[in-house]
């Protein structure tokens, strides 16, 4: 990182200090803060300068990064220092959807500052940082239980437990050279299309390894991200929330030179099925690349929603239907491929074409169809002997488990060979580059949170 700034506020004193630096190739706001000022802790002052480190952010069009190492609001300031992170949270709100906003978390983040992070489009966290809103002590005397920072909102907790953590790293400089290998992919507000990268993979490079991917069994596992290699441009994919609701997977590639944001579920987990934070993950992951003008690639194989009175019980619908919200809404070029299993309800929150997909591609192992062959036969035929249900399946399965009863209906544009995928999909986000939608005028949707 380029440390020479422009500062912003550089007289103010505080934990807080700003200014615009390059990080990697991009200009970007940097707002730091300093953990060996009081520990970091905010004063209204920091406040101000975080949201005029914002403001600036947004009348430069310049993407917001922002280090946070905090103990909380400034006590000896009374309730002046939360109307300082306060303020700080509304700018930061203000410019959501606007510029890139990228958050390095690299030692506590407490209360206010641990919200903050919420606000993010993308945490990129140390492994010795912890955040959480209320800390070990205020657990132990409300709930009983001990517990110690590490344990309530450790980088791990947050990789893995609420999916805050994008990604996790060794130090600060790492952080931001994560972010800043992030922003390659990233436009630097919402007026511009993504830069370009720089590939000499062929955009019509065969990938007959998938082929082989689909295993016999169709219970069988194997890696989605083994296809999306194959798929983006020199194999490289930036996975996203790696260890957090692993059954679906999001990250980002290229496909001849053009940033696109994949999602994927992913049979090695669940079998693939989607639970609440699979559609936490994927609805937040698509309403991102649809607010920076990111093409999406979502590769489908499930079964479903996973079932469970638990989930029912927290929330499956509202949380599943963020998901069908999210792709619904997007006006991005959008290209599914339908590699196994679309089934139910599932088949239309992953981006079908009765949902918007712009091309709804298929391989020949496809199954699209309300449900499995032998749910479908337990239903219809609950009388039948085994023997009877055997061969009901094998005829269910081959009357309407293939892709080609919805490409007749037009669910399906095209059933293609595995090994043209990369083609097919490099083709159609360079045919779809221009691609614009006419939005209605209101105030803002209201989506299912």
């Amino acid at each position: 990182m380029n440390t020479t700034a422009l500062p912003i506020r550089a007289g103010v004193p505080g934990a807080m200090s700003a200014g615009r630096v390059r990080l990697g190739n991009r200009e970007v706001m940097l707002a730091r803060c300093d953990p060996t000022v009081r520990r970091g802790a905010l004063t209204p002052a920091d406040g101000h300068t975080l949201a005029d480190a914002t403001l600036h952010a947004v009348d430069a069009k310049l993407p917001l990064v922002i280090t946070i190492a905090s103990s909380g609001a400034d006590v000896t300031e009374g309730l002046a220092a939360s109307f300082g992170w306060g303020i700080a949270a509304r700018a930061i709100t203000s410019c959501s959807g606007v510029i890139p906003i990228l958050m390095a978390a690299h030692g506590p983040a407490v209360s206010g500052p641990a919200l903050l992070l919420g606000l993010a489009d993308h945490v990129v966290m140390t492994s010795d940082a912890y955040a959480f809103v209320s800390g070990p002590q205020m657990v132990h005397q409300i709930t009983g239980v001990v517990v110690d920072t590490d344990e309530l909102g450790g980088a791990g907790v947050h990789a893995s437990m609420t999916g805050l953590a994008a990604l996790i790293v060794d130090d600060l400089d790492a952080a931001l050279d994560a972010i800043g290998e992030l922003l390659t992919l990233l436009p630097s507000h919402v007026d511009e299309l993504p830069p370009h990268v720089a590939t000499d993979d062929p955009d019509d490079r065969a990938t007959p390894e998938l082929r082989t991917l689909i295993p016999a069994s169709s219970t069988a596992s194997y890696d989605v991200r083994r296809a999306i290699r194959e798929i983006v441009d020199d194999g490289f994919f930036l996975e996203l929330r790696a260890r957090w609701a692993p059954n679906l997977v999001t990250g980002f590639g290229t496909a001849s030179g053009r940033p696109i944001g994949v999602v994927a579920n992913q049979p090695q987990s669940i079998a693939g099925t989607l639970d609440i934070p699979a559609s936490q993950k994927g609805a937040r992951f698509v309403s991102f690349c649809d607010a920076f003008n990111i093409p999406l690639v979502t590769l489908i194989d499930t079964s479903g929603f996973y079932p469970g009175k638990d989930l029912e019980w927290r929330g499956m619908i509202r949380h599943g239907a963020q998901l069908a919200f999210a792709y619904a809404r997007a006006t991005v070029p959008r290209i599914a491929v339908v590699m196994r299993k679309a089934y139910g309800g599932a088949y239309i929150v992953m981006d079908s074409r009765d949902i918007g997909s712009d091309l709804y591609l298929a391989w020949p192992s496809a199954e699209v169809a309300v449900m499995g062959a032998r749910g479908a036969v337990e239903i219809l035929h609950r009388k039948a002997t085994p023997e009877q249900r055997a061969d009901l399946e094998l005829e269910y399965e081959d009357r309407l488990l293939s892709p080609w009863p919805a490409a007749e209906r037009g669910s399906i544009d095209a059933v293609i060979d595995p090994a043209d995928t990369r083609r097919e999909v490099v083709a159609a986000v360079k045919l779809l580059e221009g691609k614009q939608e006419h939005l209605p005028p209101r105030r803002h949707d209201n989506t299912p949170l």
